[in-house]
């Protein structure tokens, strides 16, 4: 793991900075801050060797999060997205194939499995962790086997909100069905299960680096995790326009998904820092829970799994009217998912006939609070005394 005393925070700098601003739901400025010496050297790096694309930095950022999750290799991309389509060209996914998704979680899961050539097919939730249900998932993979229209080929869980999904119950499905298990980590990197680190608790894991993400660059950028060595240099001939180690010979159809190096820069930066961060994360999600515990119901907690806490996320009867008094309030909030995949005009096509009951009650009454490494405890308490007096 990396460490720099020189990234340790100037408490009084923030402390006076958080004085003359109001709650942020997601706080950069706070955190640049505490990193900008840092990020500035490793940018001049990059100006002075001049390598702007597959720099030194790339390879470093590759094993330093491989050493940080367990995983076997890693292969920076472009972004999260193009994470998720490495590892479906990897495996052969495209025409004629079945890809299970949830259906309550961002639109790019679903994009990446058509633009791979292959069918989304909409699994509902669990209504306590937000995600994949796999009662549902069991029923689905059932449903396309009957219909024999579609090949089962793979499940994409995705872990919401920062809380890695069941994968211990997907993966005996998985077994049963003979699915290949690609994770959508995109929110949940620090996030642990069973003693793993999200990056290493299934065979491959896309995640991105999305500036407002618990670990993000300055850009756009993503990565994938492999337990496989071998699988992980196939991505790497993919990201390079399926060349060889010469990157000259096309030998696999592939395309332009590099990472910058700058933004790997910057990464490797905020993964220096990224385990105080998560510690801070939990400080606040545990402040949230003790304030608002018996005034609603509180995000699920797993007995085998941690969350990162990229969002903290409570479900409210009249989310919109006690949005709007919280605004008026000053106090930033968010709504992840206003509307589920399936009801979506790009989507609607492949959503099932009766409909996925938990998706959409959460889209009507998900609320997410600010949630960073930076929030005071005044703050907290000062957002929750707010939402209890709305209720």
């Amino acid at each position: 793991m990396l460490t720099t005393d020189k990234a340790k925070i100037d408490v009084s700098l923030i402390d006076e900075m958080k004085k003359e601003t109001s709650i942020a739901f997601v706080d950069l400025k706070t955190q640049q801050m505490r990193i900008r010496p840092q990020v500035e050297a490793r940018l001049a790096s990059v100006l002075d060797h001049g390598q702007y694309i597959n720099g030194p930095e790339i390879e470093e950022l590759e094993k330093a999060l491989s050493d940080f999750t367990g995983a076997q290799d890693v292969v920076l991309c472009g972004n999260g997205t193009e994470a998720l389509e490495f590892a479906m060209m990897s495996e052969g996914i495209g025409a004629g194939d079945a890809v299970f998704i949830p259906a309550f979680t961002y639109n790019a899961t679903a994009s990446a499995v058509l633009m791979a050539g292959a069918q989304p097919v909409f699994v509902d939730v669990d209504a306590s962790t937000f995600n994949m249900d796999p009662v549902d998932l069991d029923k689905k993979v059932k449903a396309v086997l009957d219909e024999g229209r579609l090949r089962a080929a793979m499940v994409i869980p995705v872990d919401l909100f920062g809380l890695p999904a069941d994968y211990s119950a997907i993966n005996e499905i998985a077994v049963r069905y003979d699915l290949k298990i690609l994770a959508d980590g995109a929110q949940s990197f620090g996030g642990r299960q069973d003693g793993k680190w999200v990056g290493n608790i299934a065979p491959m894991t896309a995640v991105s680096f999305f500036p407002a993400k618990s670990l993000g660059c300055y850009g756009d950028g993503g990565a994938i995790f492999s337990q496989s060595k071998e699988k992980a240099e196939i991505w790497r001939s993919i990201r390079w326009h399926g060349t060889d180690s010469t990157h000259k010979t096309s030998i696999r159809p592939g395309t332009n998904g590099r990472m910058d190096s700058m933004q790997a820069a910057v990464v490797l930066v905020k993964l220096s820092i990224f385990e105080d961060e998560l510690k801070q994360r939990s400080r606040a999600a545990a402040l949230y829970d003790a304030c608002l515990r018996g005034a609603i119901d509180i995000p699920e907690r797993c007995e085998r799994s941690s969350s990162g806490w990229s969002l903290y996320s409570i479900v409210l009867d009249e989310r919109d009217r006690i949005q709007q008094a919280l605004g008026q309030a000053n106090i930033p909030t968010t709504i992840y998912y206003q509307q589920p995949l399936h009801q979506m005009k790009a989507f609607e096509a492949f959503a099932p006939k009766n409909g996925l009951p938990v998706s959409e009650d959460l889209s009507r009454r998900i609320l997410s609070l600010p949630m960073h490494p930076y929030l005071t405890d005044d703050q907290i308490h000062h957002v929750c005394e707010t939402l209890i007096a709305t209720l």
